[in-house]
């Protein structure tokens, strides 16, 4: 009768311990779109930016003047996935300045904006086959060149 009452209550902590809350994760700048109408075309600078949204997640190698600010929140789906997590939220804000400094050209991406890659699951025939005579030549080469050399006494 003991064991049930102990399994009872290990089930009960377990339960109470559940949160009915989803957990999400947050990576970058928070509320890029909410944001966004804050910056003007050929009035705000990079100074002005940088008060509003912060140090820019990365910095364009090939364009000094391009800036981007990524934003990405993850939520987990349910108790049966196992944690597997969902992306909720996906914005990416894509700003670039001229040479003063000056805001020439934003452009903010979202969840939709993204892009499944689909895959194509043919695979490629070889044209050569092993009965060839151009074959039987390169192999022999290849044998020749890959043997180790032969010493003569």
């Amino acid at each position: 009768m003991s064991f049930i009452k102990l399994l009872i209550f290990i089930i009960f902590i377990f339960i109470v311990n559940c949160s009915g809350n989803k957990v999400s994760n947050y990576h970058g700048s928070k509320a890029l779109d909410a944001k966004f109408d804050q910056i003007k075309i050929n009035k705000t600078n990079k100074n002005d930016l940088l008060k509003i949204f912060g140090q820019p997640s990365t910095k364009s190698d090939f364009n000094k003047n391009k800036w981007f600010y990524l934003e990405r929140i993850k939520t987990n789906q349910s108790l049966f996935k196992l944690g597997k997590q969902k992306i909720k939220k996906n914005n990416i804000l894509i700003v670039e300045f001229d040479k003063k400094g000056i805001l020439k050209e934003k452009k903010l991406l979202n969840l939709d904006d993204m892009k499944d890659v689909k895959f194509i699951k043919n695979t490629t025939e070889k044209e050569f086959s092993k009965n060839n005579i151009m074959y039987d030549v390169f192999s022999t080469l290849r044998e020749k060149i890959n043997a180790p050399l032969r010493r003569k006494n």
